[in-house]
């Protein structure tokens, strides 16, 4: 979704009614509001899971998790000027004025909190009101035990998939209905919340398969660089864009294979950097600042 703004895809021919005769329909449908639900959860999930890690440690968990969000804002800052709408940015501010104060609440006080944030967030539509919500849902999954036991609650994710593709199905196609004016709608929020669910246990399931082993072998790596990749793609799609000229383009085809190509660069790259290193630079470098130590980065091999 963030590769056709970034590199102004199409923009000189004018703007093109969304369709579901060429890629960008198939993207609205598919892809838009329905993956950022997911890394705004896992962020949340993060946060609580660095916190009983610090606190474990013995140190001021509150101390380490507010230099790890103040480090991701200028970051987030500088990426913003390269990519207008990204991520780091809205994720630090939002985690320093919801996550780090949702600390102090009672477990169950902030399940509570989140229960109610979500439809909240979902009756005005959806967006960048959804991130907070979704933080603290990924927060209070975690105190309350529920991360700890889903790897051995396959019943409770086949439950997950079947309540969200419930919701999903009807929605989607409401959706579909109305193409062009599916953006920040009610309708699209829900939709892209549920089948955000329906991705999700999808995988979690697969993952209990003979797929987890190339599922690992593929995501892992991407995974566990995900900071210096998120990053590194931004500069690498500008540099496509450029030389394919993809703003004077309406080549589906460019665009996407330039995305694809990206994406099997930073796989190989991925897989190469982690033979030496246990992370990314990137990776290497925010937790250096959230610690306060250098530490090791290097493998032990």
């Amino acid at each position: 979704m963030n590769v056709g703004p970034l590199t102004h895809f199409a923009s000189a021919a004018g703007p093109q009614p969304l369709t579901l005769h060429d890629a960008g329909g198939w993207l609205q449908l598919l892809v838009q509001q329905r993956f950022f639900p997911l890394f705004s959860l896992l962020f949340g999930i993060g946060f609580s899971l660095l916190f009983q890690s610090a606190a474990r440690r013995g140190a001021r968990p509150r101390v380490v998790l507010a230099r790890r969000l103040l480090v991701l804002l200028p970051l987030g800052a500088v990426h913003q000027w390269l990519q207008p709408g990204e991520a780091l940015l809205p994720y630090a501010v939002v985690g320093l004025l919801v996550l780090l104060p949702s600390s102090w609440l009672p477990t169950r006080l902030l399940a509570v909190l989140a229960a109610l944030a979500v439809p909240a967030a979902l009756a005005t539509g959806g967006g960048l009101v959804l991130i907070p919500a979704l933080f603290l849902v990924g927060s209070a999954l975690v105190r309350c035990g529920a991360i700890a036991r889903l790897e051995s609650s396959p019943r409770a994710v086949a439950v997950l998939l079947a309540l969200s593709a419930a919701v999903a199905v009807p929605t989607v196609l409401a959706q579909a209905s109305d193409l062009a004016a599916s953006g920040f709608s009610i309708v699209s929020a829900l939709a892209g919340l549920a089948l955000a669910g329906v991705y999700a246990s999808t995988v979690l399931l697969a993952l209990r398969t003979r797929l987890r082993r190339p599922l690992v072998a593929v995501f892992a790596p991407l995974g566990r660089m995900a900071l210096t990749n998120y990053v590194s793609a931004t500069l690498l799609l500008l540099a496509a864009g450029h030389l394919l000229n993809l703003p004077a383009s309406r080549s589906w085809n460019e665009m996407l294979g330039a995305t694809v190509f990206v994406l099997v660069l930073q796989l190989l790259w991925s897989a190469l950097w982690l033979r030496r290193f246990r992370q990314g630079p990137l990776e290497h470098l925010w937790r250096w600042a959230t610690w306060g130590t250098r530490g090791v980065v290097t493998t032990t091999r």
